[in-house]
């Protein structure tokens, strides 16, 4: 039965509410549910409200998971997503995760829906919980030589061996390669599908820092806060300083006259 009054001061039971694990939130609104005091009200409601965008939060992690194992079937079923495509400098990186049914990593999305933090933060979470990790890195210079669409077969081909596992399905975010055996193809996988939204954070974490550390070893081209993309500061730091080592040069005519190119 809820208690009509807390003995306890009304910032104290605010406080409790407000710092008040998922599981907990329910049996502290209904111990203060009657308490009449406005401020333990007020705090009442912001602990519902919360409650309720956690519940439709797990809800959708729980329907990612639902769809790796209705897409993926039985045995060994491995995510595979890139990032990179359409920078114009750094490599292009593809990462293959095997997740079991179990724990389920909360707040798994789409990388790009997810803050630096955030994404780090899970990424060290899938580093603890996945069954096989992969990663391959298609360099600058390969890109140029063999073209977009080999590299991102080469990546994906690359990144599953890596992984160390043998699959019985490849779930891969975006539309077919037929880089592996047992790819199956997902649109918009990255957020709808556990082990490909997991590949999607573990590959980004993993290219930005190597950005980071690529930064650092050209300075002036703001690849720590561009990751290699086409901002702004990056193409006049082009048209500035000319191409970098690290640069794709197939991708960076528009942004150079042809004889600097080279």
């Amino acid at each position: 039965m809820a208690n009509m009054t807390s003995s306890a001061p009304a910032a104290q039971v605010a406080a409790e509410l407000a710092s008040a694990s998922f599981d907990q939130v329910p049996g502290l609104v209904q111990r203060y549910a009657e308490d009449p005091r406005q401020q333990v009200r007020k705090a009442c409601e912001r602990a519902s409200r919360r409650y309720e965008r956690e519940c439709a939060e797990h809800e959708r992690v729980r329907l990612l998971y639902s769809a790796m194992a209705e897409l993926g079937g039985e045995g060994v079923v491995l995510g595979v997503d890139e990032v990179g495509r359409g920078s114009v400098a750094g490599p292009l990186t593809v990462c293959a995760v095997q997740l079991p049914d179990d724990p389920i990593i909360w707040g798994l999305n789409d990388s790009k829906q997810l803050s630096p933090a955030k994404r780090e933060l899970l990424a060290a979470q899938i580093s603890e919980v996945a069954r096989a990790i992969g990663v391959y890195h298609v360099a600058p210079e390969r890109i140029d030589e063999i073209g977009m669409a080999r590299a991102l077969r080469e990546a994906v081909a690359g990144a599953v061996a890596d992984a160390g596992v043998e699959p019985d399905c490849v779930l891969m975010d975006g539309n077919p390669l037929g880089a592996v055996a047992n790819e199956r193809d997902v649109v918009h996988g990255d957020a709808t599908v556990a082990c490909i939204a997991a590949a999607s954070i573990v590959a980004k974490v993993t290219r930005d820092e190597l950005m980071v550390e690529l930064d650092a070893e050209y300075p002036g081209y703001h690849f720590a806060q561009s990751k290699g993309y086409a901002s702004a500061e990056h193409i006049n730091a082009i048209r500035e300083h000319g191409l970098s080592p690290v640069h794709r040069v197939s991708f960076c005519g528009n942004f150079l006259h042809t004889d600097s190119l080279f």
